[in-house]
């Protein structure tokens, strides 16, 4: 699939938590961060993502905000 995003993790696909239209896929990365992403039950099937697989997550990100806690 080509796109313009640079940012890529590679990670395995530990956790998807599914709803009726939506679903939540959580890839652990090699350090031991996680990454999360939400994409249609449609999507999920059309990419064959299932837990255990490796799997990219693409980020093109409009805005990023940080927030100081208090």
């Amino acid at each position: 699939m080509k796109h313009g995003a640079r940012n890529e993790l590679v990670g395995k696909v530990v956790e998807i938590k599914k709803g009726t239209v939506m679903c939540q896929v959580k890839l652990r990365l090699p350090g031991g961060e996680s990454v999360s992403s939400v994409m249609t039950l449609e999507s999920l099937d059309e990419l064959g993502i299932s837990e255990g697989d490796t799997a990219k997550a693409v980020v093109k990100a409009v805005n990023v905000l940080l927030v100081k806690e208090s």
